[in-house]
């Protein structure tokens, strides 16, 4: 556990003194608002390339969150292509700042919809995707129609991307809260989420205001929650990957100190 990279989601503005505040070697920020279809662009002073240096000076590892709009498993073509768009313009902002990768939300199809046709437009996005930096698919809370939230929506993803010549630079995120609200059992997912993936690349460690299976995604701080702390703990050992925090700021400090005391 102690040689595990640790951190935060933070404001854009300045991620290396958030980090610094915190104690933090890893943040994840986003690249201009995550309900936008704007070009991302960086807003720390002095640009991506000032950025860059910060961060590799301060020894801090940078993550993106892609927005959330993002949809690329859409049937619908006016929210599929601009998906795509927008995720390759955040993926060439975060290689410009020197990111270790590009979080980004599994997307859903309609109810009418067949989610074969989701599963194969995730193919054609990485497809057509220039990876510069890995992007990293994160289940989802709710939607029955999503494409990461059940596990068997998740292989339906795995599986249409396996042919992709991309898919060395396609790596998958675990929401803890999001698995629980999702109704995935936090006691077997790492071994259920590795038996489909091959791997875990992050781990985004929240608590849940919500029960078990309520499909809603209402982060809380570490304890405060419906999980129980010795499974979200189970999580990050199992999974051995670096950890990011999402949950209210003014806990990270003694989060991040519980993480590394585990």
């Amino acid at each position: 556990m102690n040689s595990l990279h640790i951190g935060a989601h933070v404001d854009q503005i300045d991620p290396i003194a958030e980090a610094a505040a915190r104690g933090a070697d890893i943040v994840q920020f986003f690249l201009g608002e995550p309900q936008s279809w704007k070009k991302p662009a960086t807003r720390y002073e002095g640009g991506a390339a000032a950025l860059r240096a910060a961060a590799e000076e301060a020894g801090i590892g940078l993550y993106i969150h892609a927005p959330y709009i993002i949809n690329v498993a859409s049937p619908n073509n006016r929210i599929r292509i601009p998906s795509r768009k927008l995720l390759q313009q955040t993926v060439t902002e975060a290689a410009a700042v020197g990111a270790r990768g590009v979080i980004v939300h599994g997307g859903h199809v309609t109810a009418d919809d067949d989610p074969a046709v989701g599963y194969d437009n995730w193919r054609k996005a990485v497809d057509g995707l220039n990876l510069e930096v890995p992007i990293l698919i994160e289940n989802t809370a709710g939607g029955n129609n999503a494409m990461a939230r059940h596990l068997e929506a998740i292989r339906g993803v795995w599986e249409a991307i396996s042919t992709s010549d991309n898919l060395d630079s396609v790596g998958f995120c675990v929401d803890t809260c999001h698995a629980h609200a999702g109704g995935l059992d936090l006691a077997t997912l790492v071994d259920d989420i590795l038996g489909i993936t091959g791997r875990i690349d992050l781990v985004h460690c929240n608590d849940s205001r919500d029960i078990a299976g309520s499909g809603a995604d209402r982060h809380t701080g570490l304890g405060n929650g419906e999980i129980n702390r010795d499974d979200i703990a189970a999580v990050v050992r199992g999974a051995n990957a670096p950890v990011i925090l999402e949950t209210p700021g003014d806990g990270h400090v003694s989060e991040i100190a519980w993480l590394r005391g585990l």
